[in-house]
């Protein structure tokens, strides 16, 4: 489930891209919280406090307490704008969450194991790798992970077969496909099969034969 930190915030009241700019050279970052039928409040948070929850398991996807001014406010980081080239934290919006109410996110879908399909010559394909979800703020899952490792050539995993903790919904339409096993363009497995044994049992027969004519030649 999702990670839990503190960070501390701090009011801004020096707005624009001047001050922004300064603000970063400092090492923080600004930023902005809203939500919850409250107002917008400018404020400015460590960027290397800010970049070491965002780098942990459960990303942009982390409940963060806001330390505002005697106030803990819980918060999920949306809006992430980074610099194009050196990946700098920019500008962060939070928004405000309740412990009590689902909020909406998007977690990554992970395929484990290794499909009986792919090693028999299938091909995995993986059409949905982030899914679309509702939870309270402290279920959000890191990731929804799903085992293919029963997959032969031919099968699919749709949406509705994902198993979801206790608590997590998705948003997602049940019978889109997240995953099938398919044969290599061209090929059939069946045949592909088929020729291998055909060719298998050729050389069999071929080294018989050269150990049978080796003990006449004797």
């Amino acid at each position: 489930m999702a990670d839990t930190n503190t960070l501390s915030a701090e009011p801004r009241t020096d707005l624009g891209s001047g001050p922004s700019g300064r603000i970063r050279r400092t090492g923080l970052v600004p930023s902005v919280v809203y939500g919850l039928d409250e107002g917008s409040e400018p404020i400015t948070v460590s960027a290397r406090e800010l970049s070491r929850i965002l780098g942990g398991a459960s990303g942009s996807n982390t409940v963060i307490t806001l330390e505002l001014e005697g106030k803990k406010v819980l918060t999920l980081a949306r809006q992430i704008q980074r610099h194009p080239t050196r990946g700098d934290l920019v500008h962060v919006d939070f928004i405000r969450v309740s412990a009590n109410v689902a909020v909406a996110a998007e977690v990554p879908l992970h395929l484990t194991g290794e499909s009986v399909g792919v090693l028999d010559g299938g091909l995995l394909e993986q059409l949905v790798f982030t899914l679309s979800i509702e939870a309270l703020p402290a279920d959000i899952p890191a990731a929804i992970e799903h085992d293919i490792s029963a997959l032969i050539v031919g099968d699919q995993i749709h949406v509705r077969d994902l198993v979801l903790p206790r608590g997590v919904v998705t948003t997602q339409d049940g019978d889109e496909l997240a995953a099938q096993v398919v044969a290599p363009r061209g090929v059939d497995i069946g045949e592909a099969e088929a020729e291998a044994a055909a060719e298998a049992a050729a050389e069999a027969g071929e080294a018989a034969e050269g150990d049978g004519g080796d003990s006449t030649g004797e």
